[in-house]
């Protein structure tokens, strides 16, 4: 019996490397990914600029901690704030940290302008990580279920329903910040309306509150652009992101702007590995490469691709409920739970994964050729018309 404690569910496969889009099991055989270790391999495997940065920076230094400056920081903090158009950055080493931080900061915010028991606004499925703080965030029951007490300062609404939003605002003077992924990816991508979003900036901007966006599996050029705000016409308070922008390698950054960029002082807020110079060396050859090869773009392109053969191979089927998502983030909804595709996909070469139950969650390399996803979408239509 292994001695790792039984927290997953994993698939009965083992891969020893990786090239590129595909990975390599330990009997040679290759798979197409369609899921970048849940939109963390954005660059696919084996990025020639990831892998030099790091063996440059692992030949120099892995870490000193964050009581003496670290110049590979201060670089990726320049880069992450031009791309953003935030001011300030906080690292760390996951999404769900980069979650806790900006959760910390609203409270501390709240604190600021006299508010005793601040609290924040989030979304029905949403998913924000699995601490204490971020599980209670997440609109999830099922994975919140026996962990509780859960911490409080919480209040939910509906996605893409600003009318309940604004009857919050009306009823909780508490309120000091609204949290929200711009696309819920375990919630099935969930995407955000334009209008929605739009709405939440005019809302924050009436009521002084923080306007904190989750691009944990959105951002670093998924959806299209940088971070997923960027195509929705909103400048947020706070971004959070982390998976895609090591590429693997663990990080995560809570971005700020406006009065939310200096609520954090000395002493406030922490971290022993965050930032350190391996890990930002890694950051910043994934932000360079995603903007200076345009891949962000390519995203665009390349999703508009696969969801327009998706759409014609699945025509007629009567298992598709929608198809919805925003560049490489692309959902595909079934009428029932769907979970064995996954296990039907690993045997056929390909690696996806269902999310909500019912969804197929599609979350491949920005690098992927034209080839690659007509190999995906054939595989994909493949699978989904045997399972009809």
């Amino acid at each position: 019996m292994s001695a790792l404690m039984q927290t997953y569910a994993r698939l009965p496969v083992t891969f020893s490397h990786g090239e590129g889009v595909y990975l390599v099991d330990t009997d040679g055989r290759r798979y197409l990914d369609a899921l970048s270790g849940i939109s963390v391999t954005n660059l696919g495997h084996a990025h020639p600029a990831v892998t030099e940065a790091i063996q440059q920076q692992a030949a120099r230094l892995l870490h000193t901690s964050n009581l003496y400056h670290i110049a590979g920081q201060e670089a990726l903090a320049d880069a992450l704030t031009a791309v953003s158009g935030m001011e300030t950055a906080f690292f760390c080493n996951s999404g769900a940290e980069a979650n806790e931080a900006a959760i910390k900061l609203a409270r501390l915010y709240g604190h600021q302008r006299g508010v005793d028991k601040p609290a924040v606004i989030v979304f029905e499925n949403a998913f924000h990580g699995r601490t204490l703080a971020t599980l209670s965030a997440t609109g999830n029951r099922k994975i919140q279920a026996g962990f509780e007490p859960l911490v409080s300062g919480f209040t939910r609404a509906p996605l893409n329903n600003l009318a309940a939003v604004q009857q919050i605002a009306a009823n909780n003077p508490d309120v000091v910040a609204v949290l929200v992924e711009p696309i819920q990816g375990e919630g099935g991508i969930r995407v955000a309306d334009d209008a929605f979003m739009q709405g939440l900036r005019a809302l924050c901007d009436d009521r002084g509150w923080l306007l904190m966006l989750d691009e944990v599996q959105c951002g670093n050029g998924r959806a299209g652009h940088y971070f997923a705000c960027q195509g929705m016409g909103v400048v947020p308070d706070v971004i959070t992101t982390a998976k895609g922008l090591g590429n693997g390698v663990p990080i995560g950054a809570c971005l700020a702007h406006g009065p939310a960029a200096t609520v954090f002082k000395a002493g406030h807020h922490g971290s022993t590995y965050g930032g350190n110079p391996l890990a930002c060396a890694a950051g910043l050859a994934v932000v360079n490469t995603v903007v200076n090869e345009g891949l962000a773009e390519r995203a665009t392109a390349a999703g508009a691709r696969l969801r327009q053969q998706l759409t014609d191979g699945l025509q007629g089927c009567e298992s598709l409920v929608e198809l919805r998502g925003r560049g490489l983030m692309i959902g595909v909804q079934l009428n029932r739970d769907c979970g064995e595709l996954v296990g039907r996909a690993l045997a056929a070469g390909l690696l996806i994964n269902v999310t909500a139950g019912n969804t197929i969650r599609l979350l491949p390399p920005l690098i992927c050729s034209d080839d690659h996803l007509d190999e995906l979408a054939t595989g994909l239509i493949k699978l989904i018309r045997g399972f009809e």
